[in-house]
């Protein structure tokens, strides 16, 4: 089963005036859904974007494995247990929250910020924290997030390019940028499928520039 959710059926968070503009697709915060808390172990997919300047005060996380790709611009981030790092296009960021962190997300830079940060739910909750940064990840190289019992697969599509979705008992996918064909549906930036028992199926880049796709393959309850 495929089930798309449109960019403009994001609910709309963040704080515009400092510069923050959130678009969720799950229930968060004062946007509660009690038919919309989770797909799989996906808690949250955040689109964020941070004018320059913008950012994230140091807040908590707990029972949480956070992932997080840059779209555009840099996004610097500090944690309370030392890390301190600058995430770019291309790379992916991972915070296990474990027991309990705090952490700073904020744009530096002078450019605008996009990025997709991406919650999921730990298959035992507890433990230390951790983080990871991977600079550069291959399009073919899946990113494992094995407390939650996931995979991130990144695909960057050119024009009519085909890539297989996982068969799995869940499967996630998010349109980062371009157009794709997907089960008979068109999905556009800022749009995602979540697909129950995939077989066989395809993405197909359709816009003339190709497509990015975040696909995330995970297990059952």
């Amino acid at each position: 089963m495929i089930d798309v959710r449109r960019s403009g059926d994001r609910y709309r968070g963040g704080e515009p005036g400092t510069g923050i503009e959130t678009f969720h697709a799950f229930s968060f915060g004062p946007h509660y859904d009690p038919d919309n808390l989770r797909f799989g172990a996906i808690l949250a997919c955040n689109e964020e974007r941070l004018a320059p300047g913008a950012g994230f005060d140091e807040h908590p996380h707990s029972h949480t494995e956070i992932v997080t790709w840059v779209a555009e611009g840099e996004l610097t981030h500090r944690d309370s247990t030392g890390h301190a790092s600058v995430v770019r296009a291309g790379d992916v960021q991972h915070l296990s929250a474990a027991g309990g962190v705090r952490h700073v997300e904020r744009n530096d830079a002078e450019t605008p910020l996009v990025f997709v940060q991406m919650w999921l739910s730990p298959l035992t909750p507890g433990g230390d924290p951790a983080y990871e940064v991977v600079h550069g990840i291959a399009d073919s190289t899946p990113y494992a997030v094995p407390a939650a019992g996931a995979l991130l697969h990144v695909r960057r599509l050119g024009t009519n390019e085909r890539t297989a979705i996982p068969d799995a008992p869940f499967a996630y996918v998010h349109v980062v940028r371009g157009e794709v064909h997907l089960g008979g549906e068109e999905l556009r930036a800022g749009d995602a499928a979540r697909i129950t028992e995939a077989k066989n199926l395809e993405a197909v880049a359709a816009a003339s520039d190709g497509a990015e796709l975040l696909v995330w393959e995970m297990a059952g309850s």
